[in-house]
């Protein structure tokens, strides 16, 4: 398998080799997941920074994906940099006292612990992928400096557009806003299944109603054991509809951990569309084919 190494950042210096790495790549990244595992949510409570205990606060925390939407120094000013033009805005998921960190070049994640309005955040463990931006680098970096430094956290009402607030603060006074959006398992209803699948390099002519001369996705089933290591594929097959949050380039091969969410409502199918939806969680493995 072509996995990336892992790596904490004290001092930039690996602490995983690529054997181990392929080894816990399942178990520690499972962790740094945009879907749980489990049985179904229930609606998201609607949070209140004067009523959340600590169960429902965890409850919301882990209900919600969360964006950025501003940073400010101990000042209470706008802290530049945190922000990227033409990017977007990091994410925070909490999930089984682990958080991860999306939108970054890597996948980030950290265990966590809450304790009232306290919110402890360990050393970041990291994918190691090369980015070319630069300046996405550097906020990675940043992120993974000031996370450990996190001290406390307030759940607020929601928004005009219905959309819950968070606010965490560092050691050095420093705060981050965030927005909250509801996770795939609250939007679908259940924790979904997880699966991975092979991306081949190039599109291929298939059947679609509304669209005449549609390129599809091909993709097939990829089997791993608990180590990392590879134990078989399935047949390739015509992909109808999309992969959220994936975009194809023609040339790449790519091996991809999604999740996958029946579309069911009332035990019934819809009718002319996709039974399933399917939500990218981790790019595993990518090669291009010359």
């Amino acid at each position: 398998m072509h996995l990336k190494r892992l790596h904490t950042f004290s001092g930039g210096r690996p602490a995983f080799g690529k054997a181990l790495a392929a080894a816990t790549l399942a178990t520690l990244l499972a962790a740094c997941s945009s879907q749980p595992q489990g049985a179904p949510m229930t609606q998201p409570p609607s949070p209140s920074s004067s009523t959340s205990t600590p169960s429902s606060s965890s409850h919301t925390l882990q209900a919600y994906d969360w964006d950025l939407v501003s940073a400010h120094d101990a000042r209470g000013q706008a802290a530049p940099g945190w922000l990227l033009a033409g990017k977007r805005p990091l994410r925070l998921h909490f999930e089984d006292q682990r958080l991860s960190v999306q939108n970054l070049c890597n996948v980030m994640g950290a265990g966590y612990t809450l304790s009232g309005p306290s919110l402890q955040v360990g050393q970041p463990v990291s994918t190691k992928r090369a980015c070319a931006e630069r300046d996405l680098m550097d906020l990675e970096q940043r992120v993974a400096t000031l996370l450990p430094q996190a001290r406390r956290f307030e759940l607020r009402g929601t928004t005009a557009t219905g959309a819950p607030q968070l606010a965490v603060w560092f050691a050095d006074g420093s705060r981050w806003e965030l927005a909250g959006s509801p996770t795939p398992a609250t939007r679908f209803g259940s924790a979904g299944e997880r699966m991975f699948l092979e991306v081949a390099p190039e599109r291929v002519a298939c059947n679609h109603p509304l669209m005449p001369q549609a390129q599809c996705l091909r993709v097939r089933d990829v089997r791993y054991a608990d180590n990392g290591v590879r134990q078989g594929v399935g047949e390739w097959r015509i992909f109808q509809g999309e992969i959220e949050g994936y975009r194809h380039e023609p040339g790449l091969r790519n091996v991809l951990r999604v999740q996958r969410y029946s579309l069911a409502r009332n035990g019934q199918l819809p009718a002319d569309a996709p039974s399933h939806a399917y939500l990218l969680d981790l790019v595993v493995e990518t090669e291009r084919v010359r």
